[in-house]
């Protein structure tokens, strides 16, 4: 089994448009450790509701989310998930 990685895991969506962050998010989260911390950077003003949703379904956790300077920031934490089935 892989061991969460202790340094968060970051992906900058910056300047991409609904729905490409959201994918991106997914397929990032779909590929990672449980336990595993995700940083999500995007300036789409639509991730603020798309990626919050997106957690939820996937099962994941929302730590934080932070808007800077025309910046939204997400902090994941990926959760262990049976199989679907």
């Amino acid at each position: 089994m892989l061991e969460p990685c202790r340094d968060p895991v970051t992906l900058d969506l910056a300047g991409l448009k609904c729905p490409l962050p959201v994918l991106r998010t997914r397929k990032a989260l779909r590929g990672l450790a449980p336990g595993t911390a995700l940083v999500v950077v995007c300036t789409d003003p639509l991730a603020a509701i798309d990626i919050p949703n997106l957690v939820r379904e996937e099962g994941a956790r929302l730590d934080g989310m932070e808007r800077e300077h025309g910046l939204l920031r997400f902090r994941i934490t990926t959760i262990a998930m049976p199989p679907h089935s």
